[in-house]
């Protein structure tokens, strides 16, 4: 196999059930640029460390269009709306961050999303539960899929009432960012995903009203009144930024809950650890962020500036793909880096990037899915999978199963 074919296996159905065997050759060449006008692909951990900090990469959406045509350029999360700070270089990226931060985390809400364990608890009971009688499941469909939705539902402050109407709205949105979810043609999953990103779109912005008249204790509120030494946000940001936290936090908290029960039923004698030692639960999230990460790649950034590394100059206007996954198994890095191990003491990984762009909502799918993991480690009487490996979706950046399906012998209380 030659070198010049390893970006195509990268994007290649084929290696999506497996794709640590082309990481393996990808980093033999830690700085690849395979034809004129391709991506400059990066694999190292330190490598892409190192750039996930350098000022002369931007995420800004405008300078990655002017680079060209990228095959994993995905469509627009937002719809309509101004970039989300996600798509955006300092400062304006930092006056929109901190504000959503105020709402979300340390140092004006350090407790918002702690104070949520018993009601994720419940929302986890209610799923398994769900189950009933069955004694095959489809875990995708039927848990992680609808777990982090309702979340962050609860987070946002949508109403109870409205929640099936909220999911029904985010169901094309999400297969949106996914090909092989398409079904009756282009144009018409086209004009499905429009027609739910505006409801959405219009739904949100008459909460955003109501909130702005009578806030109540939800993220929603804190980031349509946020007054603070950067101002406040705008209508369109509010919503871009809650577009952006429902989108991308999902997506990558239902692959996280998924990789890491199909690593468990591959790892029966840590997963009935698990069972027996639920404060496991921390660090074996920590591992599986490094071992089966929901973001295999960041493709979606370019040059500002030549860049030197490891003696290859990147010019100015390129693309860069920073291949997290690679880094995450990188020898150099991590000590027999393709075992699994949950008592690894050593776990910095990038399965939520690094730097200015690191995960907002990181906090919040760090403790969905420790939670998800225990009680389904809990409850479930002997599980075992039913197809290894199982299909997965065709996205090459946001890597899990499509579905997984799971058979068990009944549920414990």
């Amino acid at each position: 196999m030659t070198q010049d074919s390893l970006v195509r296996r990268i994007t290649d159905y084929a290696s999506r059930a497996d794709p640590y065997p082309v990481y393996r050759e990808l980093r033999r060449t830690p700085v690849l640029h395979e034809e004129e006008g391709g991506p400059y692909v990066i694999s190292s951990y330190w490598d892409i460390e190192a750039l996930l900090h350098d000022p002369r990469i931007s995420s800004d959406a405008a300078n990655l269009a002017a680079a060209g045509d990228d095959p994993l350029a995905g469509p627009e999360e937002t719809g309509g709306l101004p970039p989300s700070f996600l798509r955006l270089d300092p400062p304006e990226h930092d006056r929109l961050r901190r504000i959503a931060n105020s709402g979300f985390g340390p140092p004006h809400r350090p407790h918002r999303i702690d104070d949520m364990r018993g009601e994720l608890r419940e929302i986890v009971t209610a799923l398994i539960d769900g189950f009933g009688d069955a004694r095959r499941i489809d875990l995708v469909d039927q848990f992680a899929y609808p777990f982090p939705v309702t979340v962050i539902c609860r987070l946002l402050g949508v109403p109870r009432e409205d929640e099936p109407r909220f999911r029904a709205w985010v169901d094309p949105l999400v297969a949106n960012l996914d090909p092989g979810l398409r079904q009756g043609g282009d144009e018409e999953f086209e004009r499905t995903a429009r027609e739910a990103r505006m409801q959405l779109g219009m739904y949100l912005a008459g909460l955003v009203e109501e909130r702005a008249k009578e806030p109540r204790d939800d993220l929603l509120s804190d980031l349509v009144n946020s007054r603070g030494p950067d101002g406040a946000m705008t209508m369109m940001e509010v919503l871009s930024t809650a577009v952006l936290l429902l989108i991308a936090g999902h997506e990558t908290t239902v692959n996280l809950i998924t990789n890491g029960m199909l690593t468990l039923l591959r790892h029966p004698e840590i997963l009935e650890r698990l069972r027996h030692e639920p404060e496991l639960a921390p660090r074996l999230v920590e591992e599986l962020l490094r071992y089966e990460p929901p973001v295999q790649l960041v493709p979606q950034r370019t040059c500002i500036a030549d860049i030197e590394v490891r003696g290859v100059t990147i010019p100015k206007g390129s693309r860069i793909w920073l291949v997290l996954a690679a880094g995450n198994r990188d020898p150099e890095r991590f000590a027999d880096p393709d075992r699994f191990d949950p008592d690894r003491e050593d776990v910095q990984h990038l399965g939520f990037g690094s730097g200015i762009h690191i995960c907002f909502g990181a906090p919040l799918a760090r403790l969905e899915t420790q939670i998800a993991l225990t009680e389904l480690a809990r409850r479930l009487e002997n599980p075992r999978l039913v197809q290894d490996p199982p299909p997965y979706r065709e996205n090459a950046v946001l890597r899990g199963p499509r579905h997984l399906e799971i058979d068990f012998d009944g549920l414990r209380p």
